[in-house]
């Protein structure tokens, strides 16, 4: 007997075959005695139809209404899929986010989890062995008393806390890829499913532009030492042996890894903008004249090179931002042009971000300058380059991300099992 959390996401829960669906893997591990508690997600393109309601309504509109609208997604899904396991005999009940109370910050659109209450739940798994259904992706915040959101991808971030809270034995993230691999198969076909991958790793994969979890949902697990098992949601479920190991790929500490390789993947993100801020002069304090205008804005600044010219007395300053921001970050260099004092800003949108990841890092040598070789070789010219202990990033022309995310997968042996 174990508790499980079981996260389903809007693929899983898309159409009322596939709620059937998810109700036969929930009976399996029912059936073989665990405690479960399921987290939903909005069905398959609800969250950005709800979205766009809000938009035709009004394009300037109350993020706390904003709020109430699409946390609507989660709750129709989490009572649907509570009507299909009472249906096959399973006790279940629904809950939405401020029935557990999950309470959130009051950042709306993108809370951050404070506090959850799982007593509830874990009493009804001892005096009723009812299944929980939870609405994922909304909590409430207690100030207000109202709904909030945590952002896309929150019902990972939801899934995660709530196996804290209840103390579970691992969490289950059901997707619609059986795992987490190198690299994207779809990219580099020869891309392999890691068994285990260490919390570090993953986060750094995940932010890196991984689609596989949520980076919060990831900081959560390794906060908390919540192992999170990444599986398929489309396996048969009667396949599937609830006391064996099926597919996918556990997130866990870097202790129980026995042998963790040199790079254990690499991410790549085409959603980059890079902006050049020419002959600024080299003075203290233009760093903050640069940056301070753009976290005023929330924008996050990633990469970031500074260059010093030969007389000392000017210097250039790259960094990059998401394409989304690219146009907010523009113009507000721009606006604070007098007080920056540069001379040119040159931009670009046509990059890409090409990062390698691997734990093993901190005890080789070497590793980052195998690549600038192998980059050199295939003629893809580096824009900027960051660092850090367990990762790399190089920017570079978009076109040709393809070719580096193949030579690197390659380079580092990540093609042979």
């Amino acid at each position: 007997m174990g508790r499980l959390v079981m996260k389903f996401g809007g693929t899983s829960v898309a159409n009322i075959d596939r709620i059937r669906n998810v109700a036969r893997h929930v009976k399996r591990e029912v059936d073989a005695g665990h405690d479960v508690a399921v987290v939903v997600s909005a069905m398959a393109g609800k969250t950005n139809e709800l979205v766009d309601w809000c938009g035709d309504a009004s394009p300037l509109h109350d993020a706390r209404e904003y709020d109430a609208v699409v946390a609507s997604g989660e709750q129709v899904t989490s009572g649907l899929l509570a009507i299909a396991l009472q249906g096959m005999g399973i006790q279940a009940r629904s809950w939405q986010g401020w029935q557990i109370p999950i309470k959130t910050s009051d950042a709306h659109a993108s809370a951050r989890i404070l506090e959850i209450d799982g007593s509830e739940i874990t009493a009804r798994f001892k005096d009723r062995q009812e299944v929980a259904v939870i609405a994922g992706f909304q909590g409430i915040n207690p100030q207000t008393n109202r709904i909030t959101t945590l952002g896309r991808g929150g019902s990972d971030t939801s899934a995660v806390a709530i196996a804290a809270a209840i103390r579970a034995d691992r969490c289950d993230i059901y997707t619609d890829v059986d795992g987490v691999y190198t690299t994207d198969p779809r990219v580099v076909p020869k891309a392999r499913r890691l068994d285990k991958i260490a919390f570090e790793d993953m986060l750094e994969l995940a932010s890196q532009g991984a689609k596989v979890l949520q980076v919060r949902s990831v900081e959560l697990g390794m906060v908390h030492n919540m192992p999170v098992f990444v599986r398929s949601s489309f396996d048969k479920p009667e396949d599937i042996d609830p006391h064996g190991t099926p597919p996918g790929t556990l997130i866990c500490s870097e202790e129980e890894i026995m042998e963790s390789h040199v790079v254990t993947g690499i991410a790549f993100s085409k959603d980059e903008a890079q902006i050049s801020v020419r002959q600024i002069e080299d003075k203290p304090g233009v760093a903050a004249a640069i940056f301070g205008p753009l976290a005023e804005a929330n924008i996050n600044v990633d990469m970031i090179v500074q260059n010093v010219s030969e007389d000392g007395k000017t210097t250039d300053l790259t960094f990059t931002v998401p394409a989304s921001d690219y146009t907010r970050a523009r113009d507000t260099i721009t606006s604070a042009k007098a007080k920056i004092g540069y001379a040119r800003l040159d931009t670009a949108t046509d990059v890409a971000k090409v990062s390698v990841i691997g734990s093993g890092m901190r005890s080789h040598a070497g590793v980052a300058a195998q690549a600038f070789t192998a980059l050199a070789g295939r003629n893809i010219n580096i824009r900027a380059i960051t660092t850090s202990e367990i990762k790399f990033s190089v920017l570079i022309d978009a076109a040709y991300t393809e070719l580096a995310v193949r030579t690197l997968h390659t380079l580092y042996g990540l093609d042979q099992a």
